[in-house]
């Protein structure tokens, strides 16, 4: 008998690009069965604090709370450089003029939101909303600034929005460490086999997209909200890289820092066995 799991990850094309092989029977599962739910990141991260899938992309910020339930897998990773969230509004505002502003993010539990305080911990009427609204949000008045995710960065400037800060530029230039966004997750009441079991596999998966970038087309292009195509290759060339093969040290070390930076935001003390060991 197969070992049902559940698999959670969102529609984004980062995501459907590095899973298409793993859930279109592109690589060889074993003894595995995977139950699909798509879902906004916000909406994983919740699910996750709640402990309902057995693994699930995460937000690095959101992790640290679930980290006594869940691991980190090696592979699958959105992490690197140049490719953190952006601060946008329809005109200049000045630091002053943050601290009180009402600014949008995409969840609290996102790493956006994370960055948002790391670069303006002061800046705190916060509003959440759907990722892919904040743009109107900020167009028609409704708040201040925005924090931009996702394949958002590529439009704002279309739609006369302008660039108060890259978050991740930031991050960067203040710890000199790669962007650590988010990760996949795997419940720890699987068993340590089946961790690394399916880590291997997810590393399997993005190799496969790698090799072979245009299978996964149709399946990501299903998924994409009906995303320009070369926003939308713009967006897997942004966010799947080494770093979504395998984490190495330097990604590792880029996690262990966020949380480290994370205790003085209030982020609990996360303990040293968070990533899955290797096969």
């Amino acid at each position: 008998m197969k070992q049902k799991l559940t698999l959670g990850f969102s529609p984004c094309p980062n995501d459907t690009f590095i899973f298409d092989a793993l859930v279109n029977g592109r690589i060889d599962l074993g003894n595995f069965e995977l139950e699909v739910v798509l879902a906004d990141v916000e909406e994983l991260n919740r699910m996750a604090i709640a402990g309902k899938l057995d693994i699930t992309k995460i937000s690095y910020n959101a992790f640290a709370y679930v980290h006594t339930k869940y691991q980190l897998l090696n592979a699958g990773s959105a992490l690197g450089n140049n490719c953190g969230p952006i601060l946008i509004a329809k005109r200049a505002l000045s630091n002053d003029e943050l601290k009180s502003a009402t600014i949008a993010i995409p969840g609290k539990n996102t790493t956006a939101n994370f960055l948002m305080s790391f670069a303006y911990p002061e800046a705190s009427n916060k509003q959440e909303i759907l990722f892919s609204e904040i743009e109107n949000a900020v167009l028609n008045n409704t708040v201040d600034a925005g924090v931009i995710i996702h394949e958002n960065r590529f439009t704002f400037e279309e739609k006369g929005l302008i660039k108060l800060a890259d978050l991740g530029e930031v991050w960067e230039q203040q710890t000199s460490f790669p962007i650590p966004l988010g990760g996949i997750s795997v419940h720890r009441r699987l068993k340590p086999t089946v961790r690394r079991q399916f880590d291997s596999l997810l590393r399997q998966s993005v190799q496969f997209a790698f090799d072979n970038p245009e299978v996964s087309k149709e399946y990501v292009k299903c998924h994409s909200q009906e995303m320009d195509e070369s926003v939308m290759r713009s967006h897997i060339n942004l966010y799947v890289n080494q770093f979504s093969l395998d984490l190495g040290e330097k990604g590792k070390a880029a996690i262990e820092k966020m949380y480290e930076i994370g205790r003085s935001f209030g982020m609990p003390v996360v303990e040293d066995s968070i990533f899955v060991p290797k096969t």
